[in-house]
Order: structure tokens, then sequence, then C-alpha cells
């Protein structure tokens, strides 16, 4: 195996991994959770997931961007690391800002933070997967 191929082949698992973590994530943990447990459950328990969730996703984008940047591929790289960016957005800046509006009891503000927050979620989703399509080619 050459190395070319190796790093695409690390490249391609990592961003499989951010992909399908994000899938899972938004199609089946957060509805069950909101599903099967008491809101009150609910909610701490995603708050206490939430902070993980962003570190290890982010991680493994990172490993993936640096992985495409050693492989020459640029924009897929980009694409990624575009991702991680938005791990650490939300990680340090808009899950504080989301849980402090919860906490204050100002719904208005934490619906719009929450729509935000699902939207970069969202935007990470595509981005991974247009990385990970340019990796397949």
């Amino acid at each position: 195996m050459t190395l070319t191929l190796a790093i695409d082949l690390i490249a391609g698992l990592a961003l499989a991994v951010a992909f399908g973590g994000i899938t899972f994530f938004s199609a089946v943990v957060a509805p069950l959770v909101f599903v099967k447990l008491p809101a009150e459950t609910a909610g701490g328990f995603i708050r206490e997931l939430f902070p993980w969730y962003y570190l290890t996703l982010g991680e493994v984008s990172l490993i993936a961007t640096l992985a495409l940047l050693g492989a020459g591929r640029s924009t897929a790289a980009l694409l990624a690391g575009v991702t991680v960016l938005g791990f650490v957005v939300a990680r340090q800046w808009l899950m504080p800002a989301i849980n402090a509006a919860r906490d204050a009891k100002q719904p208005q503000r934490f619906n719009r933070l929450h729509r935000l927050s699902v939207i970069i979620n969202g935007l990470q989703w595509l981005l991974l997967g247009a990385a990970l399509v340019l990796v397949l080619r």
C-alpha cells in the first residue's frame, strides 16, 4: 500500500465516521432521547452529551482535514476544515449560549440559537458528505 493510498484511507474513514456520527445522532439519538425519557431528564442528558458530541466529531473531522491536506486534496480538506470550525464554534460559543438562554427562561432566544445550531449541523453534514464524495471519486 502506498503512502498516498493509506492517507486517503484514513481521510475517507474519518470523513465517514464524522458523516455517520452526525447522521446517527440527528436521526436516531436525539429524537429517541426526547421520546423515551421524561422532558427534564432528556434535556439534562442532551446537555451532558453535546460537549462530547462536538469534541469527538470535531477531532475526527480534524483528522480528516489533516489527512486530506497530506494527500494534497485541498478542496476536500477545506470542506472538512470548515466543519471543524463549526464544531469549535458550536461547542465553545453556541452551546453555552443555548444553555444560558434555557436557564434564563428566554424561549425566543433559545429557539433562535437552537435553530442556528441545527442549521450549522446540517451544513456540516452536507460539507462532510461532499468531502467524502470527493475522496471516493
